[in-house]
């Protein structure tokens, strides 16, 4: 028997008298409507705006709702404008009320709370579309049933960031995906949770200026669809779309006025020196961005700019094709700018590359931040990310199931040992998309009066032969030698209360007992941790430590190749060289650089043969045997060299200047070999280090700005990865201090971490590339390389 609107109207109000309240006006209005739909034979959808209702409207409207699916009611769309005065549970109980007949679920109250939210994701909705906006999600895991919903909007989400391992799987028929001004930012772990979606077609982490939601943009001018593409788009615009254009870009000129074709790109101070400074547009309203610039098709200035978009959005990023016939704002002049509207983006809009990589990974794709995906579109992401990513490491193109590489190498054996490794190592990479993050917890029982504080690292080494052993230095002048894997100290070294951060620590290879730490404050000392009790109270034997004559102000300290001699730099132009046997000074070499040099390394096979990196933005490269006074050979950076390493056969230098740029020399005379052109973010303060990983296979690059740690093939310059750090709490901020591969592992490498707020500590976060973050722990038993395990390894 189906009941009619009518009959269900009754029995609303029926229920309003038992409960001894009066009917609400807004869900009497709402029959009334369905009702008059119904009678033009249109769909009788029952409209319900959660604004309206209160805490006493709730009993009757949820006996009416647990009713819709038998009545001539044909949807429930539950909607809300501004604030809701219902609690969550209560709101969670009304669309669960509906069954079938739930259509469109539109959400926008930040007070719903989080176990709203728990309780939406883990039991589902029967909804088509759902709108989520402001959730207070920072991970997605939405595990319930949602088998009919094919429109999903997270948009306005300020603490989602990533996605739940499965979070996907359970909405098999959803099409349309909005995401925009979230902090979504990695490519691998997006592209990973998006795949679960197989008739996904638009997508959305950024919005067209003139559309509400994910689908193709009406304005959008002379863009031709693919056969297979079945949206139409209107080939002219409304006088008030154009309205819109012309007052944003008169908005824009007055802030930021466009140079005409006789402008020169140097800004000119008032002294009239031309500078290269950037502009900091840092205290503007953050909510809108200008992610990109104009391009002019004919024209002496070709300029970006990096305005906030609270100016109004826009976008130009290799977009130029897609908007080639736009006729908006279009004048018969040369120079006329073509020009793209984008506003709430999410953080994964402004890396390199990012339309063609979405295009690229999602073949099925149609719509993307509400334009078209044309042919053209396709074509041209295939090459890009052909040229500037690696799907899998090694090149590897297809993946391949552990077992049956095992089962090959067994029978067939023809292969090289390094093709049979990497062809694991690709595959585990393959399937570990979100890979172990793990903090290091360094178990201190063992240490005399501690109080339960925590350490704070500052600096921190592999051993060189030990697999198990790490050092590291931290800001209070400690030295404390770990086993990371077990997570118990070995040797703790107090600071005497004399040692400030310690900033320089290098294992000797020859003697792998002993290393040197420098402090900050210019102390230098070489310690014999096999002397050295493992419940040290400050009292060493005899031998187990050694000082050397102070080097003010130092950063970094090296050994050479031999354990013979041992480099120091710091905030100077001077580099000092030390005997390690007798404990001396032997020389200073003054005035190397024009500014203080950053770090000294000496090669790896070469005892006489060191590089050093100053701010002043060169890298040199050294011989003591030939006294250094000149150079080798000078290299010059764009920015302030931060970092210099070899690589581990000497082949080639690894050079870190500050805001990204990372470039690979060949060692034996400065050349260029490869610049990996990571985007800059712009800070003159966002300090880069680089260093290898699998050998020379990959690097590392990570900044002290920036949340990521980008992988990169060293030989192609090809992005196979970026990592995530995650704070513990939301809104929690860490950036990249320092990193360092694990020369015993493949794919396996430490992060030194540091949080924004000055309450917190920073802690070395380990990486498993090769192991899912959301997969049970695997023993590292198999993984582990056979070494001396001196010290018993404790």
């Amino acid at each position: 028997m189906v009941i009619d609107i009518q009959t269900l109207t009754d029995r609303y109000i029926d229920s309003c008298i038992d409960c001894s309240i009066l009917p609400n006006k807004s869900i009497l209005s709402a029959f009334s409507k369905a009702e008059f739909r119904k009678s033009n034979n249109e769909e009788a959808c029952f409209v319900i705006f959660l604004d309206d209702l209160i805490s006493v409207d709730f009993h009757p409207l949820y006996s009416v709702l647990e009713q819709v699916d038998i009545s001539e009611i044909d949807s429930v769309d539950i909607l809300q404008n501004s604030r809701c005065s219902l609690e969550g549970s209560s709101v969670l109980s009304l669309l669960h009320a509906v069954n079938q007949k739930l259509r469109v679920v539109d959400l926008q109250d930040k007070k719903l709370g989080k176990d709203f939210l728990m309780g939406l994701s883990l039991r589902g909705l029967s909804c088509q579309v759902l709108n989520l906006k402001f959730s207070h999600f920072r991970k997605v895991n939405m595990n319930g049933k949602f088998v009919q919903m094919h429109t999903l909007n997270l948009d306005f989400s300020p603490s989602l960031s990533t996605f739940g391992k499965d979070c996907f799987t359970c909405m098999p028929n959803l099409k349309c995906l909005s995401l925009c001004e979230t902090k979504i930012s990695n490519f691998w772990t997006t592209s990973a949770s998006l795949a679960k979606l197989p008739n996904l077609i638009e997508l959305r982490f950024q919005s067209c200026y003139c559309c509400i939601d994910s689908k193709a943009c009406p304005v959008y001018f002379g863009a031709t669809s693919d056969e297979d593409t079945s949206f139409s788009l209107i080939n002219e615009t409304t006088e008030e779309h154009k309205d819109l254009l012309l007052n944003a870009e008169d908005e824009l000129s007055n802030v930021f006025p466009i140079a005409n074709n006789n402008s020169v790109d140097e800004t000119v101070s008032e002294s009239g020196e031309s500078t290269d400074s950037e502009v900091d547009f840092s205290n503007t309203h953050p909510g809108i961005r200008l992610l990109e610039g104009i391009t002019y098709e004919s024209s002496d200035l070709n300029r970006l700019f990096d305005l906030p978009n609270e100016i109004f959005p826009w976008r130009s990023e290799d977009a130029e094709e897609s908007w080639s016939n736009s006729s908006i704002l279009r004048s018969t002049s040369h120079t006329s700018p073509k020009k793209h509207f984008f506003y709430h983006s999410s953080p994964i809009c402004n890396e390199k590359h990012y339309r063609e990589y979405l295009i690229a990974s999602f073949p099925n794709l149609k719509v993307l931040d509400n334009q078209p995906i044309r042919k053209a579109d396709k074509d041209r992401a295939a090459v890009i990310y052909s040229d500037n990513f690696e799907y899998l490491p090694y090149k590897r193109t297809n993946k391949e199931n552990v077992a049956t590489i095992l089962q090959s190498r067994e029978v067939k054996g023809h292969k090289s040992r390094s093709y049979y490794s990497r062809s694991l190592g690709a595959s585990k990479v393959g399937c570990a998309i979100l890979p172990s993050l793990h903090p290091l917890s360094i178990k201190t029982s063992c240490i005399p009066n501690n109080d339960g504080r925590k350490f704070r690292p500052r600096q921190f080494e592999y051993h060189p032969s030990n697999s198990s052993l790490m050092v590291i230095g931290t800001l209070d002048g400690e030295v404390i030698v770990v086993n990371h894997e077990s997570e118990k100290v070995v040797r703790y070294i107090t600071s005497h209360r004399c040692m400030n951060s310690v900033l320089g620590l290098c294992w000797l290879k020859k003697y792998p007992n002993k290393l040197i730490s420098g402090s900050d404050n210019g102390l230098l000392k070489l310690y014999d941790i096999q002397q050295i009790p493992s419940t040290n109270k400050g009292i060493y034997a005899n031998g187990a430590s050694v000082s050397f004559d102070e080097f003010d102000q130092l950063t970094s300290v090296h050994v050479n190749s031999l354990d013979e001699l041992f480099l120091a730099s710091g905030y100077s132009k001077d580099v000092a060289l030390y005997d390690i046997s007798t404990g001396r000074r032997l020389q200073v070499f003054t005035d190397m650089h024009k500014e203080h040099i950053n770090v000294v390394k000496f090669a790896n096979h070469s005892p006489s043969m060191f590089a050093t990196s100053s701010f002043d933005h060169d890298v040199k490269m050294w011989d003591l045997r030939q006294k250094p006074i000149h150079p080798c050979y000078t290299a010059s950076s764009g920015r302030g060299n931060v970092m210099v390493c070899f690589s581990p056969d000497d082949h080639y230098l690894l050079v870190s200047s500050v805001d990204n740029e990372v470039k690979q020399l060949l060692a034996v005379d400065g050349r260029l070999h490869l610049d990996f052109g990571i985007s800059p973010t712009g800070s003159a303060q966002n300090y880069t280090r680089s260093y290898y990983m699998n050998g020379r296979d990959y690097v590392l690059c990570g900044s002290c700005d920036e949340h990521v740690v980008r992988i990169c093939c060293a030989q192609t310059g090809r992005r196979l990865r970026d990592i995530s750090l995650e704070g513990k709490s939301s809104g929690s901020s860490m950036f990249v201090q320092s990193l360092r591969g694990d020369p015993f592992r493949d794919f396996n490498l430490s992060i030194l971490a540091a949080y924004q707020q000055q309450n917190s500590s920073p802690e070395i976060v380990k990486v498993n590339m090769l192991t899912s973050k959301d997969a049970e722990k695997e023993s590292l038993s198999d993984e582990r390389s056979p070494s001396a395990h001196c010290l018993g390894g404790a």
